[in-house]
């Protein structure tokens, strides 16, 4: 129970922070990157000027300049290079989570409103009525006699609303298991993200210091292209759980109709497809990387990529089993279906 009420949204203010109290690092790669890049400088500006002289021509200034912009970059990397960079793309972060809270706001709302419908729903019924209300339960009692036909209806009525809340709390439980791995994979693709920009962000300097050198000048362009990816798994991840969201507001505006206007309404099928749309959830976070990858194309973490979602596939075979497991078996006997 203590896992079930982890403060996840603290969890994601943490690693921001943790992102911020490690930039501090990169400022000690900065020596080292100055000292490649300077190297690197000097081999890259001898050559060009020694293939000018040996040829006869003109040396070309504006081609000598690349390895001095390099290194103003690697001299002012915290603020030049990171401080551009998440100054651009942290107001697409900002966007994002605000239509997620927006959406969250509103189902927390719509699903409030349908517990209710649905505790009046039963209240409505006679046959259930005493499952959710004690008053009617007592009531009930106060009814029935002590004759061993009413005795074995009270030993009935007992034995009813004890299976009910036992299936109740192993469906809640169930759902609330879900809950948890659909928030810890929102966590595990923001750690591992985390993780992925402080490893660019502390080595910058020294990718930046061997772009100098002659034969590694991709890896400029290489670790912007990567660091942007990275850095949009937390917008597509939001995106992700706003589609979510929107889709159970909307879930829960048809099952509030439905309990409205419909008496025969079954609300144990609202509770499964819920269920399923929780299960597609946890599968659907480990694609992010990938649809990251397809906004700003980015190589190296293919493998990565390829083993989030292998493990996707997996995870979402062992819960919909268990699922189907849980919901269909237990509660099918539990039922005496």
């Amino acid at each position: 129970m203590v896992l079930l009420s982890i403060d996840f949204a603290n969890l994601h203010t943490i690693l921001e922070t943790l992102y911020g109290e490690m930039m501090p690092l990169c400022e000690e790669m900065m020596d080292v990157g100055k000292g490649l890049a300077g190297l690197g400088a000097l081999f890259y500006v001898a050559v060009r000027v020694w293939q000018s002289m040996a040829r006869a021509e003109p040396v070309d200034v504006y081609p000598l300049l690349r390895p001095f912009a390099i290194g103003i970059c690697i001299l002012l990397f915290p603020t030049l290079v990171l401080g551009t960079l998440n100054s651009v793309l942290s107001p697409i972060v900002q966007g994002t989570h605000k239509m997620l809270e927006g959406q969250t706001l509103d189902m927390e709302q719509y699903r409030a409103q349908k517990e209710e419908l649905e505790r009046e729903a039963m209240l409505r019924n006679p046959e259930t009525a005493h499952l959710v209300s004690d008053e009617e339960f007592d009531r009930q009692l106060d009814e029935l006699g002590w004759s061993p036909t009413d005795a074995a209806s009270r030993l009935g009525m007992y034995v009813e609303v004890g299976m009910y809340n036992l299936e109740k709390k192993i469906r809640d439980a169930f759902r609330s298991l879900l809950e948890l791995i659909f928030a810890a994979a929102s966590l595990l693709i923001d750690t591992v993200r985390t993780f992925f920009l402080v490893v660019l962000s502390i080595l910058g300097p020294v990718a930046f210091a061997f772009s100098v050198w002659d034969g590694f000048q991709s890896t400029l362009g290489q670790w912007f292209t990567r660091y942007i990816s990275v850095y949009l798994w937390l917008p597509v991840s939001d995106l992700f759980s706003t589609l979510l969201a929107k889709l159970q507001v909307l879930m829960l505006r048809n099952d509030i109709q439905e309990l409205q206007g419909n008496p025969d309404y079954s609300i144990d099928n609202s509770n499964s497809v819920y269920i399923i749309f929780m299960l597609i959830g946890i599968i659907g976070y480990f694609t992010v990387p990938t649809v990251a990858g397809w906004i700003v194309q980015a190589g190296g973490a293919g493998n990565f990529s390829r083993n989030l979602n292998r493990t996707a596939t997996k995870a979402g075979s062992f819960a919909a089993g268990v699922g189907g497991s849980v919901l269909g078996n237990i509660g099918g006997r539990l039922r005496g279906k």
